[in-house]
């Protein structure tokens, strides 16, 4: 009997794995690319080459050094992106301090958990930003957070005076500090937002995320003359480490276009900097694409970028290539636990493989798919939870124990609770989450497949599904619509004549509502829990059946 060819793959390279620290990874750049552009803030008008980079650097650390950090001190940054983020992400690498990075979105209670949680000891904080009102949350928090110091507020006396401090100390101290870190040793924790509980501390090390940061920028054929736009927030992976780390093991440029995203300011930036490379979340490439002005944007430096953090609208892709000249733009897979990405689209794979799978494996990785009841590994072209081992594994949840179990089987397989398909080439699709799947009258519906069809809607500009309680199957499906400018609201007949003859009868959204924005997270990630919560209310469906795994 043949066994079946089954859903497993790893990434062969020819280039080794980085064992060194991201500080001395940094200063082998700064060697060879001292007088290159090393990062750009736009919006300050400030730009630093690689050697005046790595003098702000050496402030910042020393600055921590003299006011008592030592390494494994956990130092936290509640910022939205800035120089200053960029600063102290690698002066903490370089005197082995674990950067804990806070979601700028938090309030005082979300504060005060992360705080202690990880036992911070000095927090780095932009005073305000927009509605939020850091340093005054700070000022409520700090009484019930008995491990915190000190309070860094960037651009006020307590900033400016741990940069003199660090400008006027002895930088040979840094070396050796550097010699008695370990590639190993932990140097980030970056909180998931789970959608119940409180979320984890996911702990990376420096072989994490640097080597991550390094291979991601190979399959994107970074180099010194690469300018990267980076929109996303700092705080979570896809900007320190996809952004940053990639450019800096590179030699490239980083180029802040804003605090926060913003489409005008992205597309100027990539105009005004020449910018080779842009990423995004499909929410922000969308905007930009909107933009009414779009065209009158010079982006014919673009070359690749990055599009991940969500499923991939096929037309969203299809426009990034044509209209903005990305050509070589590379999709990307993974989870903050992973480092993040897994699997990655190449340059020179077909159009369809890049809007339609996130790729294949990474370098040095492995990935399976599964059956989630027995854990067995699936044949090709069947669905099941997919699975990553190797170097971009976190270390584990920050003291949870338990937590990193449930994640982290004994073979050290990261359980992604996503569910993907293989194809006999490796390539693979993400199908949905295991929590969002719905289950309608015993039928096992992906949302994924009715959003990509929903898209050829000529007047649907975005498309979420979600399933909510229904007393007679379960769970029915609910479509939420964003339109086109200019575009009338869809009704549900509307819709449902639109998909008549084209889906399966069951597969047919019952409900349908239109709605200006979709509720986020500050990652760019759509709250699909919170559109379930407004869709019960609005439809009155709290004593239905309740959703089994929403």
């Amino acid at each position: 009997m043949v066994t079946p060819h089954l859903s497993y793959a790893s990434g062969v390279s020819e280039t080794p794995l980085l064992d060194e620290t991201i500080g001395s990874q940094f200063d082998r750049t700064v060697a060879a690319f001292g007088e290159r552009d090393a990062l750009v803030d736009v919006p300050t008008e400030r730009r630093w080459t690689y050697r005046e980079l790595a003098e702000g650097v050496a402030a910042v650390a020393l600055g921590l050094l003299e006011s008592g950090v030592t390494k494994g001190d956990r130092v936290g940054i509640w910022s939205p992106n800035c120089a200053e983020w960029t600063l102290v992400q690698y002066a903490t690498a370089k005197i082995g301090a674990i950067l804990v990075n806070v979601n700028p979105s938090y309030r005082t209670h979300e504060l005060e958990y992360v705080l202690n949680q990880a036992g911070v000891r000095t927090v780095v904080a932009m005073p305000t930003f927009k509605t939020s009102d850091y340093a005054a949350m700070l000022a409520q928090a700090l009484p019930n957070c008995p491990t915190v110091k000190d309070v860094l507020l960037i651009g006020q006396d307590s900033w400016s005076e741990l940069i003199e401090t660090g400008f006027s100390s002895d930088r040979a101290r840094l070396a050796d500090i550097g010699a008695g870190l370990s590639p190993d040793d932990p140097i980030n924790i970056q909180y998931t937002s789970g959608t119940t509980g409180f979320p984890k501390g996911a702990t990376l090390s420096h072989h994490n995320i640097l080597n991550n940061g390094f291979f991601v920028g190979e399959l994107c054929h970074y180099t010194e003359e690469d300018r990267v736009c980076i929109p996303v927030p700092f705080y979570h992976c896809f900007g320190m480490v996809m952004g940053n780390l990639a450019c800096t093991s590179h030699g490239g440029t980083m180029v802040i276009p804003g605090p926060s995203f913003d489409p005008k300011a992205t597309l100027e930036a990539v105009a005004a900097e020449r910018c080779t490379s842009l990423y995004g979340v499909p929410t922000m490439f969308i905007a930009e694409l909107a933009d009414p002005d779009f065209d009158s944007y010079d982006l014919s430096s673009l070359r690749t970028g990055i599009m991940a953090g969500s499923p991939c609208p096929i037309n969203v892709m299809k426009q990034v290539i044509e209209r903005m000249g990305m050509e070589e733009v590379s999709i990307c897979y993974g989870m903050t636990e992973t480092s993040p990405v897994s699997t990655q689209t190449r340059a020179d794979d077909s159009l369809d493989r890049r809007v339609s799978t996130v790729g294949r494996v990474g370098p040095h990785l492995e990935v399976k798919v599964v059956d989630p009841v027995t854990g067995l590994t699936v044949p090709r072209g069947e669905a099941g939870e997919l699975c990553t081992r190797g170097y971009s594994v976190m270390l584990g949840y920050w003291n949870q124990p338990e937590k990193t179990t449930e994640a982290i089987d004994a073979e050290r397989w990261m359980h992604t609770g996503d569910l993907a398909v293989m194809d006999d080439e490796g390539y693979v699709s993400i199908t949905g989450r295991i929590k969002d799947m719905v289950i309608r009258g015993g039928e096992n519906i992906y949302p994924r497949e009715i959003e990509e069809f929903l898209y050829t809607h000529p007047d649907i500009l975005d498309a979420q599904v979600v399933g909510v309680p229904d007393a007679k199957y379960g769970e029915e499906l609910m479509a939420w619509l964003r339109m086109k400018d200019g575009a009338e609201p869809l009704t549900t007949e509307a819709v449902h004549e639109f998909c008549r003859g084209k889906l399966a009868h069951y597969k047919i959204p019952r409900y349908v509502r239109t709605i200006d924005e979709f509720p986020m997270t500050v990652t760019g990630k759509i709250r699909k829990v919170e559109l379930r919560e407004i869709a019960v209310q609005q439809f009155g469906l709290g004593d239905a059946a309740p959703t089994p795994h929403g």
